[in-house]
């Protein structure tokens, strides 16, 4: 006789939603799920169970679910319902040189246009991140550091950029690198953060960029190292 069922991953981190949520609500909160890692690569999506969390009929989660396909965060297979997406290392690597390419022109845009204010940020973010690694909190390490780089290109002013950049990013955040990655690891990456502040604060463009491409590199030595066997990639096609 089979056990009982075991419940959604997505499903228990959207308890106690307020009943008869709209639309967006549903779309931010499933974003927010999937982008903080809550619900790993690969995860079903059951609409059934989304839509009695939320207090809907499907169609609001359908539509939702559609938005976040188009945002390369969902995948859709026919008789197999809606997943978290996955990627296969390889497609994982080209979003990483993108994010690089992006990025390295957001930081020659935003060091040359930066003021006092946008060190004071670039100072704040950096803390935060510093207590993530302090305290050995992996997802916090991820998610401060991703916001100590958009502290550093934010001043750039190219929104169009940004927001490539931003979908680009959102796109390898379900598999959540950082939490995979040693302690060792960590704090060599958070070196190299440190070492950023301030060539940010000393408007020393060259180092900035020179900088950022060693940790780029570093970072993805890292995940190229990451097992392959162990789900956190799809099988390539």
């Amino acid at each position: 006789m089979p056990g009982p069922r075991r419940r959604s991953i997505l499903i228990s981190r959207l308890a106690d939603r307020p009943v008869g949520s709209p639309q967006g609500v549903i779309l931010d909160e499933l974003r927010r799920c999937i982008l903080d890692g809550e619900v790993p690569p690969g995860s079903p999506i059951p609409v059934d169970g989304v839509a009695a969390a939320f207090g809907v009929s499907r169609i609001p989660v359908r539509e939702a679910l559609m938005t976040l396909i188009g945002e390369g965060l969902v995948d859709h297979r026919p008789n197999g319902g809606y997943r978290v997406a996955m990627m296969t290392a390889r497609e994982f690597a080209e979003f990483y040189l993108v994010r690089e390419a992006l990025e390295t022109a957001a930081l020659k845009a935003a060091v040359a246009l930066a003021g006092p204010d946008d060190d004071d940020r670039a100072r704040a973010a950096h803390a935060a991140l510093d207590r993530a690694v302090s305290e050995g909190d992996a997802r916090a390490h991820h998610r401060e550091s991703r916001r100590f780089h958009l502290a550093l290109i934010g001043p750039c002013r190219m929104r169009r950029l940004l927001r490539m950049l931003d979908a680009a990013w959102n796109m390898t955040e379900p598999l959540q690198p950082m939490a995979h990655l040693g302690e060792d690891e960590r704090h060599r990456l958070h070196s190299d953060h440190a070492q950023m502040l301030a060539a940010f604060i000393a408007r020393d463009e060259p180092r900035l960029i020179a900088v950022f491409a060693d940790h780029h590199h570093r970072l993805q030595s890292f995940i190229d190292a990451l097992p392959r066997d162990t789900g956190l990639f799809a099988e390539p096609g």
